[in-house]
């Protein structure tokens, strides 16, 4: 995958918070990502579509691009704009309570969402794993704490996310969450190699929240967070 090939599309029109796409990229060149045509991917909590766009581009298969916060109806215009209409699917769903077809998806991709709503000891086995098919393949890059200081995100960063502090884990804890399921074969997390790169381009699209963000880079951030990868392989 080349982010470069979507640098008119990395504007504050379109960003949601630290470039997804780098994101993603960085997820792909470690566990690198195809499917064919006839096999369908989840892009869950995908915002205003972008990851949904360059998985299109990347691949032949069907993209269910599903958001809680974006309608359908405005990424259905955003994706016929850019000539994917046919190949993804907007979708407008929960993600605790998602109502696809049983082992409908061949791979899921998750970029800076997957903490806001599966941060709960159960969540990947009862509300993922049963949608994917065996031999499917899980991506998922967003935001938590350096394994160094696992379990004080609600000490070090609540000046600067709130009560939300809570849903920053690190590599370990998210290890350890999403859990020992008899159908994982494989189970990778790490910190993410893109943490600088992604933030920068945020910065620079001299968005609001990337300027509230960017008072706190040097002192919170920086010091004390990451992005962390995860890659799941199913059985």
């Amino acid at each position: 995958m080349n982010v470069e090939l979507f640098r008119e599309l990395m504007t504050a029109d379109m960003l949601m918070g630290p470039n997804s796409l780098r994101i993603l990229e960085a997820l792909f060149q470690r566990y690198p990502f195809s499917l064919p045509a006839g096999e369908n991917v989840l892009d869950l909590g995908c915002g205003k579509g972008l990851t949904s766009y360059a998985i299109a581009k990347e691949t032949q298969a069907a993209v269910y691009a599903n958001d809680l916060w974006i309608s359908a109806e405005e990424n259905a215009k955003r994706f016929a704009d850019w000539g994917v209409g046919e190949q993804v699917i907007p979708v407008h769903q929960d993600a605790n309570c998602l109502t696809f077809d049983a082992q409908m998806f061949s791979a899921l991709i998750s970029i800076d969402a997957y903490h806001y709503f599966a941060t709960g000891a159960t969540f990947f086995e009862e509300k993922i794993l049963p949608f994917l098919k065996d031999g499917a393949a899980v991506w998922i890059g967003i935001p938590g704490v350096k394994d160094e200081y696992a379990g004080r995100s609600e000490e070090l960063l609540p000046a600067w996310l709130g009560d939300e502090a809570y849903m920053f884990k690190s590599p370990s804890e998210w290890k350890a969450i999403i859990g020992t399921s008899e159908r994982i074969a494989q189970l990778e997390t790490w910190e993410m190699n893109c943490f600088d790169q992604a933030w920068s381009e945020w910065f620079a699209t001299s968005h609001k929240f990337a300027v509230g963000d960017q008072q706190f880079f040097e002192t919170l951030i920086k010091p004390y967070t990451c992005f962390v990868g995860i890659h799941v392989k199913i059985k």
